[in-house]
């Protein structure tokens, strides 16, 4: 029997390598003969690289970078052993979760060292450069990564502009004659895991700023700003950022990669099944597990357990979710190829309590979901 494990991360308690590890340990004290094989996976949010290389090969770089606040810090990408994939995580350059909220300038905050990065791939001679993109600090669109890489972005004087949102609001020209030529022979994809385009209520500012410091009373005139950057994109490069589906993905970093560097949006989990070679496992498997730290209708919206189990579907293969907590309504999972869902919580208890005990608890109800499988031969 092949079992194919994989789950998300459960998030602020384990990642998916290791929600892998111990579903398989659950497993292997009543299947110990079975086949098992790990496929820890990600939907392109903070995370996705720890989680999927472990299936890939290649090394870690690591440089200094500018970080949200143009603060040098490590970084670090993953190049794929033939040297001609980079694979980056924005999270890991100018993620939100290297600051504390008390610290959170989102007028200022910029996507500069993702340029950098992006450019120190190039150095090597890459041919493919995917980006996941969840997780960031920044609301520039972009801006500051087109700056790194050699745009220059100027005011009504022809003076060049500070890094950051704000700044945008004096944005009269950009001028390409210095933008790195290499980014033309490159591939681009980027992993998103939300369809939000650049401007409006439902644009990246109004949406996910507040959570970047952004406050009330400033979303107009942060989507302003990101509203003239398009204008002026429109008048010097005739493109419509703003109609770019997923544009506002990371504080519209999204239609920055979609303008500058001609990158293709895609669903995060397509992108990374894709890199790890999910669909290859899942075809000759007789049972794949998977999960994340809650299941509910959210969980259909391209999150992890349901891309598996679509994916899953195709191939008749069953599919189980085993999860921190589940929420009631299930029935939009159920419609995507996910068969059964589980909660590892064996009692009513605290956040704290269910962090404390997740590894026991993932454990002993995967060894427990395991037995039912064995014990459904015995029903007459």
């Amino acid at each position: 029997m092949k079992i194919v494990i994989a789950p998300d991360s459960y998030k602020e308690s384990m990642s998916a390598e290791h929600v892998a590890q111990h579903i398989e340990s659950g497993f292997r004290q009543v299947f110990p003969t079975a086949e098992y094989v790990r496929v820890p996976m990600a939907d392109g949010g903070e995370g996705s690289l720890d989680a999927i290389k472990a299936s890939l090969q290649g090394q870690e770089v690591t440089l200094t970078v500018k970080d949200a606040y143009f603060n040098d810090r490590p970084a670090s990408y993953f190049l794929e052993a033939d040297g001609k994939t980079a694979l980056i995580e924005i999270a890991k350059i100018c993620g939100i979760e290297q600051t504390t909220p008390e610290q959170r300038a989102p007028g200022r905050a910029t996507t500069y060292g993702v340029g950098q990065t992006i450019a120190d791939a190039l150095n090597k001679g890459v041919e493919h450069i995917v980006l996941f993109i969840g997780g960031s600090a920044t609301n520039d669109a972009g801006a500051g990564m087109v700056q790194a890489l050699g745009a220059q972005l100027l005011n009504q004087q022809n003076q060049e502009l500070p890094v950051g949102c704000l700044a945008l609001a004096d944005l009269a020209h950009i001028d390409l004659s210095r933008f790195d030529a290499r980014i033309k022979q490159v591939a681009f994809e980027v992993a998103c895991d939300v369809d939000n385009r650049l401007l409006g209520p439902q644009g990246a500012t109004y949406i996910f700023g507040p959570q970047k410091g952004v406050q009330p009373d400033q979303l107009q005139q942060f989507d302003d700003c990101l509203r003239q950057f398009a204008n002026v994109i429109e008048k010097d490069l005739n493109l419509d950022a703003p109609s770019i589906r997923g544009g506002g993905a990371a504080g519209g970093l999204g239609a920055g990669l979609a303008v500058f560097c001609q990158a293709e949006l895609r669903n995060g989990f397509d992108i990374i099944s894709d890199l790890v070679g999910l669909r290859s496992q899942i075809k000759d498997a007789d049972l794949v597990l998977t999960g994340e730290g809650r299941i509910d209708s959210q969980s259909a919206r391209g999150k992890v357990p349901c891309g598996v189990g679509n994916l899953a579907f195709e191939y008749s293969v069953p599919v189980i979710g085993i999860a921190g907590s589940v929420a009631h309504d299930l029935d939009e999972v159920y419609q995507q190829g996910v068969n059964a869902v589980f909660s590892i919580l064996n009692k009513p208890m605290t956040l704290a309590e269910a962090f404390k005990n997740c590894e026991e608890n993932l454990i002993n109800t995967s060894k427990n979901i395991a037995l039912v499988i064995k014990s459904a031969a015995l029903v007459k």
